[in-house]
């Protein structure tokens, strides 16, 4: 089977957060992003994908901050109800009766029943003619004590955090499960012994 390339997503499972944000005015905003990666592991900074019309946009523009909160997979309908395009007069906290989280570092709230809380300051904004590429720099990062050990890995089989897979006129909403395999990532790399000898 060929897809047509704007399809790709619907071959790319994708992580769920919820961005939330304040506006100049003081309005709480909350947004569901999928479009969220981690600019390679050593570093402190993330990216998301942007349509130039959000809200959350708008918000981060305007205050240079944001919080990406990690939702499990009992927020499902949380996050759908806060997907929906609500006027920018409109609090989402309140709309879909989730509780806001005292930041520690950055004005706007995370949210409550969270598995993980990044305080974001905006770093640079790369504009495109429909959409916006938003670097932000995590400056403080704080994870529920119940699903992570003292390395701050997660046990993801009991935090269930929240994914999706994207369909052709639809989304399913999945969670993670162990393949039944670990990797040292000292694995990545090659040594000695697994060099590909030099034939001469």
């Amino acid at each position: 089977m060929i897809l047509k390339p704007r399809q790709r997503e619907q071959v790319l499972p994708l992580p769920v957060a919820l961005i939330s944000t304040v506006s100049q005015e003081g309005i709480r905003n909350i947004a569901p992003w999928s479009n969220i990666t981690p600019i390679l592991r050593p570093f402190d900074e993330i990216v998301m994908a942007s349509w130039i019309k959000r809200d959350t946009l708008n918000n981060i523009r305007q205050t240079k901050e944001f919080v990406i909160n990690i939702p499990h997979e009992e927020m499902v309908e949380q996050v759908i109800l806060c997907s929906k395009n609500y006027p920018p007069e409109v609090d989402e906290f309140e709309v879909a009766n989730l509780a806001a989280r005292s930041s520690q570092i950055i004005k706007p709230p995370g949210i409550e029943g969270c598995l993980a809380w990044m305080e974001c300051t905006l770093v640079e904004e790369i504009s495109r003619k429909n959409y916006s590429l938003v670097i932000g720099k995590v400056v403080h990062l704080e994870v529920d004590d119940r699903f992570f050990n003292e390395n701050g890995d997660m046990d993801f089989e009991q935090a269930k955090p929240l994914s999706i897979i994207l369909g052709d006129k639809g989304m399913w909403f999945t969670s993670s499960f162990y393949a039944g395999r670990y990797a040292d990532y000292a694995e990545m790399f090659l040594g000695k012994k697994d060099e590909t000898p030099v034939l001469t």
